[in-house]
């Protein structure tokens, strides 16, 4: 995103998705020291939300995949390990959160969104034989894999699948209540 030469970006709202951290004793990233990093970068305004890899930020209006490379490396350069990042706008959030086609009103814990860095390949995601993970569901947004498990999440196989149909892409994924929690924040 680039405005006018000579002239400053206006300030926006950014949300930081890490993929793969603090879950299962691996890549362990303390909050504390997460917002520390961003701080470090000249970021405003840093939150983070639960401890599995979401912050809030606010800096001038850059490109999305920009941030999220800077922010990749002030990581590795931290911890010493990689950690793949996604970076989206609030109003990209927003407008990922009313494009879900599941019911987005009852059990948050039923909704689940992977974020793509790209669009998924549709000829990848066609392979996927959805009648195997029946009740299970997905739709495909933009960068966006909506997953709805009328039965709960807790045993599906789907996320996995969709993930595999999505290798070559930087995949995270949040449950309904930690993406409306962010669009909290970052409003």
């Amino acid at each position: 995103m680039t405005g006018q030469p000579g002239r400053p970006e206006r300030p926006q709202r950014y949300v930081a998705l890490l993929r793969g951290i603090n879950v299962g004793g691996h890549r362990k990233v303390p909050m504390a020291e997460l917002r520390q990093t961003l701080t470090g970068l000249g970021w405003d305004g840093v939150r983070t939300y639960l401890a599995s890899g979401n912050a809030v930020f606010t800096v001038e209006g850059r490109s999305t995949g920009e941030l999220a490379r800077e922010l990749e490396a002030a990581l590795a350069g931290r911890f010493g390990f990689s950690v793949d990042c996604l970076v989206r706008t609030a109003g990209e959030l927003r407008a990922a959160a009313d494009a879900c086609p599941y019911p987005a009103d009852g059990d948050p814990a039923k909704l689940l969104v992977l974020f793509l860095d790209r669009a998924p390949d549709a000829a990848r995601l066609a392979a996927v034989d959805a009648a195997a993970f029946a009740p299970d569901e997905f739709r495909a947004g933009e960068r966006e894999l909506y997953c709805w498990f009328p039965g709960g999440m807790g045993r599906s196989k789907l996320p996995g699948a969709l993930e595999a149909a999505c290798k070559g892409r930087t995949v995270t994924g949040r449950n309904w209540r930690t993406v409306t929690a962010l669009l909290g924040m970052a409003a």
